[in-house]
């Protein structure tokens, strides 16, 4: 498995090696030792699968109490991910950086995003559909459950908005009511 560093300190791009034939393609996506070795969680306790339409964009969304690090694959489709550092003790604390996901990159490689613990995460959609799997490192814990604005003035995110042709983004309710990001209760 490649391990590739990112912009944010401890978030990063994991490509898993696939081996293929005229028959089709193998690849193990996730291995507890491979993990281990390369200094990642070994043990997620929940996966969490989501389809959502062009514009929807999910998050941000982090939890208090039982923070969750997230391994995110795409399935099917086109997303960009968000990850933004709320740690404050990181020298990336405050700052974002977004990742153009697909089932394989430009090169045809598979490729995951991880995120660890302390970061708020959101994806936008930006195909027709797409299918997301991301393993958490702990339960969903709505007591815990918070958002940021997804267009925070302060975080001033790069949504590629023009990438959905004049489609305004589909942000649920409960996002649309999230924390701007000064005012918001950190970890």
């Amino acid at each position: 498995m490649q391990v590739t560093s990112t912009p944010l300190h401890d978030v990063l791009l994991l490509q898993p090696q696939r081996f293929g034939d005229s028959r089709g393609w193998f690849a193990e996506v996730f291995n507890a030792n491979t993990f281990a070795s390369a200094g990642l969680p070994s043990s997620f306790v929940q996966d969490n699968q989501s389809f959502s339409a062009r514009g929807v964009l999910r998050g941000l969304h982090y939890q208090l109490g039982k923070p969750q690090g997230k391994l995110v694959r795409v399935l099917s489709g086109h997303i960009w991910d968000v990850a933004v550092d709320l740690r404050r003790d990181s020298p990336s604390f405050g700052k974002w950086a977004g990742f153009h996901l697909k089932p394989r990159n430009e090169a045809g490689e598979l490729e995951m995003l991880w995120i660890p613990e302390g970061f708020a995460h959101g994806f936008l959609v930006l195909s027709e559909t797409a299918e997301v799997l991301y393993k958490t490192t702990d339960v969903y814990y709505p007591a815990g459950e918070r958002s940021i604005l997804w267009n925070d003035p302060t975080l001033n995110i790069g949504w590629p908005l023009d990438a959905l042709e004049g489609l305004r983004p589909s942000v649920s309710s409960k996002d649309g009511a999230g924390s701007p990001f000064l005012s918001a209760e950190l970890p």
